[in-house]
This record gives structure tokens, C-alpha cells and sequence, in this order.
């Protein structure tokens, strides 16, 4: 199974009640992404795996998810709107911003 697979077969375990407390207020989501960062930070993952990590969880939550406030209508739009290359530079700089948040 690789790291996509993993990741979505986690995503999938979430419950609806869960995603919905994560995803309602931008600032309690940028938290839960910088719990999630701290953890693959201290299995040691590497920047550049955090970032393909962050790329699939974006993209499912592209696939899956509308958009529960501005912040995040911004986001999926950006994050549409640009190409391989571009959304892999906007993984990096999630990154950065939910560990300012936390």
C-alpha cells in the first residue's frame, strides 16, 4: 500500500462528525493539520514528504469536501486553479502556516 492509499484510508476514518468539527471554523481546522504535522514531524518524516502528504489530503479534500467557510472557499479555488507544480508549492506553504499555528 503506498503513502497515498494510507493516507486516504485514513482520511476515510474520519466520521462525519469529526470532519464537521474540523472543518466548520478555519482556525480549529489549521490546528487539527498542525497536530497532524507535529506527528509525521516526530516519525520523522522529511519536509518534502510532509508536503506530498499535505498534496493528498488537499486533493481529497478537493474531491470530497465543499468548502465550510471563506478561508477554506479560498483555498480550493487556489488550489484548483493551479497547476502540479503550483499546488505542491502551496503544500509547502500550508505547511508553514498551520505550524505558525500552533
Amino acid at each position: 500500500m503506498d503513502m497515498k492509499d494510507k493516507v486516504q484510508k485514513e482520511l476515510g476514518k474520519v466520521s462525519d462528525e469529526t470532519k464537521e468539527e474540523i472543518l466548520e471554523n478555519f482556525n480549529q481546522f489549521k490546528q487539527y493539520l498542525a497536530e497532524k504535522v507535529e506527528l509525521g514531524e516526530n516519525m520523522g518524516l522529511s519536509e518534502e514528504k510532509l508536503a506530498k502528504t499535505t498534496e493528498i489530503v488537499a486533493n481529497y479534500l478537493a474531491k470530497h469536501e465543499n468548502p465550510r467557510n471563506r478561508e477554506e472557499n479560498i483555498l480550493m479555488e487556489l488550489w484548483n486553479s493551479g497547476s502540479k507544480e503550483e499546488q505542491h508549492t502551496l503544500a509547502h506553504m500550508l505547511l508553514k502556516m498551520v505550524r505558525k499555528a500552533s
